[in-house]
């Protein structure tokens, strides 16, 4: 494997309610919140979560679309089309995800196995969307 000093610091989603998706990160993916109480009270933009000590998922509401100039011709726009986002998970943590997701009435792919992924060829994975349609998949390589 290559070493590298690069990292993914956060992944900006776009969501109709940033309290409600900070929720739903919170109860299923067990993330901690991060800025709920500060966009509440609107003193902030956007709230996030924490994924671990060194990734943050950002919730952004659509109405900042319109704000988007980070690029030219972005204005007014959601940004680019994701696929999914690929969440690496210890086995346990793999499981209790799927049982939270399904628990939460969220509807979850069948199980695949062997998919490639940064780490090699991963165990066991499955996908799921976000209130916002936004897709996840999960998957343990042990």
């Amino acid at each position: 494997m290559t070493i590298n000093t690069a990292r993914l610091d956060h992944v900006v989603l776009w969501v109709r309610d940033p309290l409600a998706a900070a929720d739903f990160y919170e109860k299923t993916l067990g993330t901690e919140p991060l800025r709920v109480t500060e966009y509440a009270a609107g003193t902030v933009s956007f709230p996030s979560v924490r994924l671990n000590e060194e990734t943050i998922l950002d919730l952004a509401p659509y109405t900042l679309a319109e704000r988007m100039r980070m690029v030219p011709g972005a204005e007014g726009s959601a940004g680019h089309p994701v696929n999914h986002v690929c969440l690496s998970l210890s086995p346990h943590d793999f499981d209790a995800l799927r049982s939270r997701l399904q628990e939460r009435g969220v509807p979850v792919s069948e199980l695949s196995y062997d998919a490639y992924g940064a780490r090699g060829m991963a165990r066991r994975s499955f996908y799921f969307a976000d209130p916002d349609g936004n897709i996840f998949e999960a998957r343990h390589y042990e």
